[in-house]
């Protein structure tokens, strides 16, 4: 197994991705009667139900090494090469993972292979948020986030495609949750938690913020996005894919 990515930029990324009791609700809907699961690309144990037999796998031990103690038992591991029989368990979850994998494809037939049912919490690459659009553009192109369009991933996975949108409060500090509390982006453990952020330049990074900063502070943010602050939720290119 190479080296994982979140073996480099992993610590202390539970203290920035606090699980959105919102978007888990989602999930557990979706997991239905599930009793057996597995999550694959677990990390730190973000939206692994506590109600449940779940079992984790997760290739980097910077990220194991983040699990609560009354996590799920876990695994040292890659989606690509699972090592259960097939139908191992009720359903198999993957929660914002499937862009770290070096094959897509194999990790999503893995996934089908060990659980009939597959519960994949991913995004849609044509929609951006505005720190990606406005100040940071690189991190859509990096060799590291190539993601093939999601109705493939849905075709590959036979699922059905849910729009989970993002509470303005949003917990949980993915890339684009901070949407309409654009202060936030301004604090690096803020950034260190967004593994598209944390992978590009750190000089290119802190000039694009000081412009966003400066942009803050002129009012030039608000012309263009300020309604933003004032809704509650919005729709972001998250997305629940569900097998049929």
């Amino acid at each position: 197994m190479s080296k994982p990515l979140y073996d480099t930029i992993g610590s202390g990324y539970a203290r920035a991705r606090v699980p959105d009791p919102r978007i888990a609700a989602h999930i557990l809907a979706a997991l239905g009667d599930a009793r057996t699961i597995l999550n694959v690309g677990a990390g730190a144990g973000s939206y692994e139900p506590t109600d449940r037999d779940v079992t984790a796998i997760e290739p980097s031990a910077v990220m194991l090494a983040q699990r609560p103690p009354e996590a799920a038992p876990a695994l040292r591991a890659v989606a690509e090469a699972l090592p259960f029989p097939d139908r191992s368990f009720d359903a198999a979850m993957a929660i914002l993972t499937l862009h770290h994998w070096s094959d897509q494809r194999a990790g999503i037939a893995e996934l089908r292979r060990v659980a009939p049912r597959t519960v994949v919490f991913t995004f849609d690459v044509d929609v951006l948020p505005w720190i990606a659009t406005d100040y940071l553009p690189e991190m859509i192109s990096q060799d590291k986030f190539i993601f093939p369009p999601i109705a493939e991933v849905a075709a590959d996975l036979d699922a059905d495609v849910e729009v989970v949108p993002i509470p303005h409060d949003c917990t949980d500090g993915f890339t684009g949750a901070y949407w309409a509390r654009p202060e936030a982006y301004l604090d690096p453990a803020v950034r260190n938690g967004t593994s598209a952020i944390r992978t590009l330049d750190s000089d290119l990074v802190t000039s694009r913020m000081e412009q966003l900063r400066a942009d803050l502070a002129s009012g030039a943010w608000d012309e263009r996005h300020g309604k933003l602050r004032e809704r509650p939720e919005l729709d972001l290119g998250y997305r629940l894919l569900v097998s049929r």
